[in-house]
């Protein structure tokens, strides 16, 4: 009779506990019925699957759209429920679950607010995702490239003067796109400057902040560029937020961009079969960022704090903070983030990136009651850098490339490069030429050049020298070969 009064109350507090994840809390209620499953997927609750045993398990979460589970595209139940509660926490006029990655976000913000071509205001820094989607919608890019920033070694931020200047000179423009913060954690400090400009010439912002969705929990972290002013807002949340990966939300604060449009395109441009697993992942992750509160900060930035102090006493090592307290850079004087990241590797740490200069950690947005193993990991870094070998030393660039003007366009449009045949031709010999598509390492998918632009000499070389670091491509190159797919037209110089 006690083990049963037991057994009642932790299931009370278990189900309690989640109350306010409205989908997960539903999932739960639907497998305790034990349905028998006479529908997709073919898996069938896991039962026919080969998966691991673990993997197995969240199979009987892997459901479709059945009685009492609701419809991500015609929601009016569970998830209707869920994206309400998003919704109040961001403060948008309306928020929507992305299970196809904040990619499908960024189409669906740019579809639903330009067509065929118009011009459109985009940050040269941006992630692929938004190039693709103004290439599907036939607009043109209008390129601002943000000053380097020297501290971070990267781009970093558009400025206020930038945009002005830009939409100045392009008074017809459908939209300024803009990432916030950069992939490495720079926010600068001139975005809501920047909208206030935007607005008063009736253009809306569109705002990639795939790495922010943590910000709406307020100090110590910058402000989200939706309480900016921002029109809409596209968050990874599985990026910083305890969802899983692909797993994003989308929100909408404007009187410039229709929720409904960007509803009409979500609805084609999102699976029809949305992924449950990846829906309650956003449910919890969004209710998790709820509950984090003061005590759980308190905790987050002593523990972050006696890690970088133990990071510096490493011999060799270098940390920089950035803007946004979840990333961390390290650096060794003299040595590539590409072969820190080896020895990292090694040691089985694994980082979020490297480059020429650095390694980039992303830390974990804890609470008052998990625990990380931060005196583990600075054992390992000190293992790791203990075997770095002067022989290991390269010649690390630390001036910014000269790759772009600070206002430019394309000298094709991504349109217009379907017309012409392109081959592979060595590096050599690439300078003048259009590049036929763009080139872009990965990670962090940001186009170090854009297809349809013209190729310097400067462009070369630093692919060169990217290529020498370790640096991995995605794109227009073949490096083994050292070969670069050019429009078969020559430019004149």
């Amino acid at each position: 009779m006690l083990l049963n009064l037991l057994w009642m109350e932790e299931e009370v507090k278990y189900k309690l506990s989640y109350a306010n994840r409205p989908l997960v809390q539903q999932l739960i209620k639907f497998l305790e019925s034990s349905p028998v499953s006479l529908h997709v997927p073919g898996h069938k609750s896991g039962a026919l699957s080969g998966l691991p045993s673990d993997l197995r398990l969240a199979l009987r979460y892997d459901l479709t759209e059945l009685e009492g589970l609701d419809d991500l595209h015609e929601p009016e139940g569970v998830l209707k429920d869920a994206m309400e509660r998003l919704t109040m926490f961001y403060g948008s006029d309306r928020s929507f679950f992305l299970v196809n990655g904040s990619t499908v976000g960024n189409l669906a913000m740019i579809y639903a607010s330009c067509g065929m071509g118009d011009l459109i205001i985009v940050q040269r820094n941006a992630h692929k995702s938004i190039f693709h989607a103004i290439e599907l919608t036939g607009a043109t890019a209008i390129l601002v490239s943000p000053p380097w920033d020297s501290e971070s070694r990267t781009m970093g931020t558009v400025m206020a003067s930038q945009i002005r200047k830009t939409v100045k000179e392009y008074p017809e423009s459908k939209a300024v796109i803009l990432t916030y913060p950069t992939y490495y954690g720079v926010t600068g400090v001139e975005l809501e400057e920047i909208i206030s400009f935007c607005h008063g010439h009736d253009i809306p912002v569109l705002v990639d902040e795939a790495h922010g969705a943590h910000f709406v929990v307020g100090e110590p972290f910058p402000q989200s560029a939706l309480e900016l002013g921002a029109d809409v807002v596209v968050h990874s949340a599985h990026k910083t937020l305890p969802a899983m990966t692909m797993a994003s939300f989308l929100h909408v604060k404007s009187k410039l961009v229709s929720s409904e449009r960007v509803a009409h395109y979500l609805g084609m441009l999102q699976s029809s079969s949305p992924s449950y697993l990846l829906m309650a992942s956003l449910d919890d992750a969004r209710a998790y960022a709820e509950s984090f509160n003061e005590e759980d900060k308190l905790k987050f930035i002593k523990q972050r704090n006696n890690f970088i102090l133990n990071l510096k006493k490493i011999p060799h090592l270098f940390v920089l903070e950035m803007d946004d307290p979840l990333k961390l850079l390290i650096r060794a004087n003299d040595y590539s983030g590409f072969d820190l990241q080896k020895l990292f590797n090694i040691e089985g740490l694994y980082s979020e990136l490297a480059d020429m200069h650095q390694v980039l950690f992303i830390l974990p947005l804890l609470k008052v009651d998990i625990e990380f193993p931060f005196d583990e990991i600075c054992n390992k870094i000190e293992r790791a850098f203990s075997k770095l070998d002067s022989s290991m030393k390269v010649n690390v660039l630390k001036d910014a490339l000269p790759l772009d003007k600070e206002i430019s366009s394309l000298s094709f449009s991504f349109n217009e490069l379907k017309n012409y045949q392109t081959s592979w031709i060595a590096y050599e010999d690439a300078i003048g030429e259009i590049l036929a598509s763009s080139i872009i390492p990965y990670p962090p998918g940001i186009p170090l050049l854009l297809g349809g632009e013209k190729l310097t000499k400067d462009h070369v070389n630093s692919l060169v020298a990217l290529h020498k670091s370790g640096a991995k491509f995605q794109g227009a190159i073949r490096l083994n070969e050292k070969q670069i797919l050019v429009v078969n037209r020559k430019v004149d110089e």
